[in-house]
This record gives C-alpha cells, sequence and structure tokens, in this order.
C-alpha cells in the first residue's frame, strides 16, 4: 500500500469529529497476548457518524474492525492499513432493560448490573474485552452466555444502521451473525435482565472471579481459552465413546480434555508456551511472536487429530495472518 496514500488518508480521518487517529501504533499495545506489528492507522471512533464517516473515507484502503483485543492474535508485521475501532461507551438501565454501547468495557456492564439488582451477566465478571466483542463471540461463562438476554442489536452494514432481533444474530455457542460478516459493526446492544438480589450477585461474581485469576492471572499475556470447548451431541460417535461421564460439564467436553490426552501441557515453543495447569491456556511468556503462537496451534490440533480423531476449532480470532 502507498504510503503517501495513506498519510493523506490519515489527515482526512484526522479532520472527522469524534475520530482520535494514530499513525504506527504497535498492535502489541492493543491486544492481551501483547503480541503484533504497527497497524499504519489506528482509528477510534466515539461516534456513530465518525465511525460511518472513516468507513466512507478508507475507501479501498485494507480495513480491519476490532474491539477491545482481548482474543486477538496480530500479526507479526502488523496490519498496512486502518485499524477501526468503535470506542463510544455508554450504560442506560431502565428497570429491567440495558441498552450499552458497543465501546463499553464488558466488566463495566457486569458491575452496572449486578449493582442495579439484575441477574445473568454476573458469572461473566473478569471476561475481558468489550460488549462488542461480548456480542460478536457471544461470550459466556459459568452456565450463562450473553445471548440469553439479548433483546436487539443495532450496527452498521457498511450501508446503512440496522436492528435486528435475538433470532437475527443467529447465536449458537461461541458464534453469532457477526462473525459471518466481518464487516458489520455493532454500535448498541438492548439487554433484558431478571432481577435478583445484589449482595448475593456480588458475592457469586467475586467468587468466579478469584478462580478466574487463579486461572488466568491478569498479568498473563494471554487470550483465554484458545480452542472452543465440544457440543457433545455434535461429536461422531467414535468420539464421543472415548469421553467419560466425569468430564461433560452442561452438554459439552472442554478441549482441555482431549489436549492433555495429546500431551499439551507444559509445550513451548518459542516465547509462548501453554500451561502447565491448563492444557487449553497458550500464554506469552516474553518475546513471543504470531507466528510461534500459531505454529504451537497447529501442532495442538495435529496432535489431537492424530491422538483422538477430532479437529479442534479456535476461539481466538487472527488480525492480518
Amino acid at each position: 500500500m502507498d504510503d503517501e496514500k495513506l498519510a493523506r488518508l490519515a489527515t482526512v480521518l484526522n479532520e472527522i469529529p469524534g475520530l482520535k487517529c494514530t499513525e504506527n501504533v504497535s498492535l502489541s499495545q492493543l491486544t492481551r497476548f501483547a503480541i503484533g506489528g504497527p497497524a499504519r492507522i489506528l482509528a477510534d471512533a466515539s461516534s456513530e457518524a465518525a465511525l460511518i464517516a472513516t468507513l466512507n473515507a478508507v475507501g479501498d484502503v485494507p480495513l480491519a474492525l476490532i474491539g477491545g483485543g482481548s482474543n486477538l492474535v496480530a500479526d507479526d508485521r502488523g496490519f498496512p492499513g486502518v485499524v477501526l475501532r468503535y470506542t463510544a461507551k455508554s450504560i442506560e438501565i431502565d428497570g429491567s432493560r440495558v441498552k450499552v454501547a458497543a465501546g463499553t468495557v464488558l466488566q463495566d456492564l457486569v458491575d452496572a448490573t449486578i449493582a442495579a439488582g439484575l441477574e445473568g451477566l454476573h458469572t461473566m465478571t473478569g471476561i475481558p474485552g468489550w460488549v462488542g466483542g461480548a456480542i460478536y463471540g457471544n461470550a459466556g461463562a459459568y452456565g450463562h452466555a450473553i445471548h440469553e438476554f439479548v433483546e436487539s442489536v443495532r450496527y452498521f452494514d457498511g450501508s446503512a444502521v440496522r436492528e435486528i432481533g435475538n433470532a437475527t444474530c443467529e447465536f449458537r455457542y461461541r458464534e453469532s451473525v457477526f462473525k459471518r460478516h466481518k464487516n458489520w459493526m455493532s454500535l448498541e446492544t438492548t439487554l433484558r435482565l431478571p432481577s435478583g438480589d445484589p449482595a448475593a450477585l456480588r458475592s457469586t461474581a467475586e467468587g468466579i472471579l478469584k478462580v478466574r485469576n487463579e486461572k488466568y492471572p491478569q498479568t498473563m499475556r494471554c487470550a483465554g481459552s484458545i480452542f472452543k470447548n465440544l457440543i457433545l451431541t455434535e461429536l461422531p460417535e467414535s468420539v464421543r465413546a472415548q469421553v467419560p461421564e466425569r468430564v461433560i460439564r452442561e452438554g459439552k467436553v472442554p478441549s482441555a480434555y482431549f489436549l492433555e490426552l495429546a500431551g499439551a501441557k507444559g509445550m513451548v515453543l518459542g516465547g509462548v508456551q501453554v500451561a502447565d495447569y491448563h492444557a487449553n491456556l497458550i500464554y506469552n511468556a516474553g518475546g513471543g511472536t504470531a507466528q510461534q503462537v500459531r505454529e504451537l496451534i497447529a501442532t495442538l490440533k495435529r496432535r489431537v487429530m492424530d491422538r483422538c480423531g477430532l479437529m479442534l476449532e479456535e476461539e481466538v480470532q487472527y488480525l492480518g495472518c
């Protein structure tokens, strides 16, 4: 991509109200893995108007839409165009209904609903990232996923702002229609939550956070679980026969079970390694690269296929790789 063209584009973007445009920003600063080369242009849009104006201005320049970067493996070479984030943050609570902007930190939403005595999102405490990413990947934990509470999602599809209901979002385990339309940018989600006791919700959340921080310390440079867990009923009979009843949780088989059988724990490749206590956790131990993460993931997938006859699917997303 012509650098002069990108420099001209940066000048144009800097004139858009509500847009913060920064050149040559290291993606390692924007991802929890702390891996990734420079984004030629980082554009943070704090309003819908700024977001739409940015998309209209980008033209044929390479474009990547991201959120909080908590589940992202960014290429070591960086990204040669515009990395765009929608950073609007707002939470409006009216009884059981909650409207939240996509750029809101998920933990802020969790805390606000607990304080308001609204139940359901409290089990997601400690999950990093923004609300838009939670909708994109149908985030969840401890028996709940965000799709259970979604009434509607407003988004920009490249030509117009639209709103769709829960069914049209096509939520499944760690999936949504937004994963299949990566040029759609969610703007706002309306949730409806049942009432609960704030003290009880807070107590449960604190217990969950303690467990989560032991498994994924906040200082650990990782993206949480690397692979999706498996829906038991969707597994081939030959694979289901290998799974003992004790490991099945809420109709799912943890990927960590198969990874452990394949000897994943403690594997090291350069600066990245699999935790010695959790086979589905890869972290950047220092100096890790996206190439090493990808190679280690490929090795783990091959080992599980050879050992169990099963192809695992990543939960992490890739940028520029």
